[in-house]
């Protein structure tokens, strides 16, 4: 068939690729220049195939007033007049409870050991350009006894659905991480998961993108999709301005844009933004910088080495669409760093980012049909956009195939969100 993917992010690309290799023709459609240049481009670096747990949970209703009151708090909200905006909000307290959580965790577990697999075979298999991957491992680290014994009841969980995980105390994670030693008298203890891995996404993104062009995908960028218009049969098409985009088969995986284009057309998904920032360190030449990816689990920040760079992002705003980079955060996220990792790299030479998350309420993406037969689905990965791109870029194809999929997944589709 001939499939257009509208949108050349992780998802969009892993999408294609997946199509690709199905057999189909596919084109790719980007209002960018070049791929992975909006939230794939400057991301947490982290594949974190056991830590998926969504961000609506029951023990973040105590933490939302504080963190709303703080400059500095993980997470910040910006009212609006935006409908959307609150009823994102009402849904996601909707989907702060025990049961929830788990559920969902459950089902984001099993996506996500199925794009481990699947990630682990396309390095092993493809003649991928260097992404700066590696099999890092991941060390979450508490800074609060409380927050560390609640983790440690997780980890039983996990434990039931098939991740290995070790509990550390203090030492130990000073142990593993030696460059975590000028903060060892915060730490009360730590989750290490061997299994979990780092890599450049912009860099993937792009040697993505020169293996599809290699294999006959053709790309479009600078092509701005404006509207999807109903066509006989019930079929939409794709409309660039005043061009229609030839193809029978149309995947939206536009993030964050999906919903704008979406919601003309009678389709409203559930997405909406959550903005995160980013800095990019160079480490100096006997820099104390990771070698294992961390996440500092009070201050929701996360840090992945990339060769001679170390990723350090965080925050989540609601804010609404803009990208502008705000100072006081990435001072804030700067002032983090430096305080675990003072002797990393450069700070004062580090590059700054902010992009969208595309986010649902209840943190599971949307994979699969709409009501309108040739119209498919992609988004609302949220921070796991990375992680969770391959498998859910292999769901999509085996449900346009109609082939079995590797487990249920009826739960990603359009219909399992209010």
């Amino acid at each position: 068939m001939e499939i257009i993917v509208l949108g050349a992010g992780v998802i969009g690309l892993t999408t294609a690729y997946y199509l690709n290799a199905s057999g189909h023709h596919v084109t790719v459609v980007d209002r960018r220049s070049q791929v992975g240049l909006e939230t794939s481009y400057a991301n947490g670096a982290q594949l974190s195939y056991s830590y998926v747990a969504p961000l609506a949970g029951p023990g973040v209703l105590s933490k939302i007033p504080g963190w709303l009151m703080r400059h500095d708090s993980p997470m910040r909200f910006r009212p609006s007049a935006d409908p959307a905006l609150w009823r994102w909000c009402f849904q996601f307290l909707r989907a702060c409870t025990r049961q929830r959580s788990l559920q969902s965790t459950r089902h984001l577990l099993a996506l996500s050991f199925l794009s481990r697999s699947l990630m682990h075979k396309l390095v092993d298999n493809e003649p991928l350009l260097d992404f700066d991957y590696a099999r890092s491992g991941k060390l979450v680290m508490h800074r609060d006894a409380k927050a560390f014994a609640s983790a440690l009841g997780l980890l039983e969980f996990q434990r039931t659905l098939g991740c290995e995980q070790l509990p550390l105390d203090r030492e130990a994670c000073v142990r593993i991480e030696p460059a975590l030693e000028s903060i060892r008298h915060e730490i009360a203890g730590g989750i290490y998961t061997a299994s979990e891995d780092t890599a450049d996404c912009y860099r993937f993104c792009l040697s993505l993108e020169k293996l599809l062009r290699g294999r006959g995908v053709v790309f479009e960028f600078s092509a701005d999709v404006s509207a999807l218009k109903h066509a006989p049969g019930g079929r939409v098409e794709a409309w660039a301005g005043a061009r229609r985009l030839p193809g029978e088969q149309i995947v939206v995986a536009l993030g964050c844009g999906s919903t704008k284009l979406l919601r003309p057309a009678g389709i409203d998904v559930p997405v909406y933004p959550l903005k995160g920032y980013s800095l990019t360190v160079p480490i100096r030449s006997g820099g104390i910088a990771p070698r294992i990816s961390v996440t500092d689990f009070a201050r929701k920040v996360v840090y992945a080495r990339l060769d001679g760079r170390m990723r350090v992002a965080g925050m989540a705003d609601l804010a609404g669409y803009s990208n502008a980079l705000n100072r006081r955060r990435l001072d804030t996220l700067r002032l983090e760093s430096e305080a675990v990792f003072p002797r990393a790299g450069d700070y004062a030479a580090a590059d700054e980012w902010a992009g969208s998350r595309p986010a649902t309420p209840g943190g599971m993406p949307i994979v699969g049909s709409t009501p309108i037969k040739n119209l498919w689905l992609n988004v609302g990965q949220g921070a796991l956009g990375f992680t969770l791109a391959t498998g859910c870029a292999q769901l999509l194809d085996d449900l346009i195939a109609q082939r079995p999929t590797a487990f249920d997944c009826s739960m990603f589709n359009l219909s399992a969100h209010p």
